[in-house]
């Protein structure tokens, strides 16, 4: 159920700068726009605390934090950002301001709305995260070369899944794939490990923020 904010506002948890710890733009100082609310669960997520609360913000006063920042990177990232409805004109506004935008998305709710001008980092929940029915599949038809796709592996089960997903639907055709291990459930160098042996078409992802500051709310 999407997490509606006042009218014509969002629902904000927090806005900070940081290094980007995912994706391709991996040690790219970054500011993050986290929205609050989420409509999954999964086994090991490490932003519960943006489940709820927040404060509420205008467009213009979210634009306004984010251009108190040097950089011209921005993340919009949750919870799950695309359970709010001004999600969009959000992600509209900042592309308009120049910035280069990324959404990450839980890959549960549409995103063929989303501006061609973002890059969509799309989360592929798999069999451990417990809401693997809650993919929805039609997104990976409005993804482009710029975006990406994203596994959180937790076990040998969710590897072997991701890789025959992977190849039934040619995601490395579509986009650049990224392999990431579930902190403290599934090590990093068995998972680079795996990916070697099988020569798969993907990007092995450790969480730099984790590695500089831990599990720190803000980094």
């Amino acid at each position: 159920m999407p997490f509606y904010s006042a009218s014509g506002q969002l629902r904000i948890t927090e806005i900070f700068y940081s290094l980007q710890g995912e994706t391709s733009r991996v040690g790219l100082p970054t500011v993050f726009v986290r929205l609050t609310g989420c409509p999954m669960r999964c086994t090991y997520c490490d932003t519960a605390y943006a489940f709820s609360g927040g404060h509420n913000m205008t467009l213009t006063e979210i634009l306004t934090e984010v251009a108190r920042y040097p950089t011209r990177y921005v993340t919009v990232t949750g919870g799950e950002p695309m359970a709010q409805k001004d999600c969009l004109p959000l992600l509209r506004a900042l592309c308009d301001k120049g910035y280069e935008v990324s959404l990450e998305t839980g890959g549960a709710l549409d995103v063929s709305g989303v501006d061609a001008r973002v890059m969509k980092v799309l989360d592929i929940k798999t069999p451990a995260s417990g809401e693997v029915e809650k993919n929805l599949w039609s997104n990976l038809a409005t993804l482009h070369e710029q975006d990406e796709i994203k596994f959180v592996l937790c076990d040998e089960a969710d590897y072997l899944w991701a890789k025959q997903v992977l190849r039934e639907r040619d995601l490395a055709g579509k986009c650049g794939v990224l392999f990431s291990p579930a902190q403290g459930q599934l090590s990093p160098t068995t998972l680079a490990e795996w990916i070697l042996r099988d020569n798969l078409p993907v990007r092995l992802q450790v969480q730099l923020h984790k590695l500089l500051w831990g599990n720190q709310p803000g980094k």
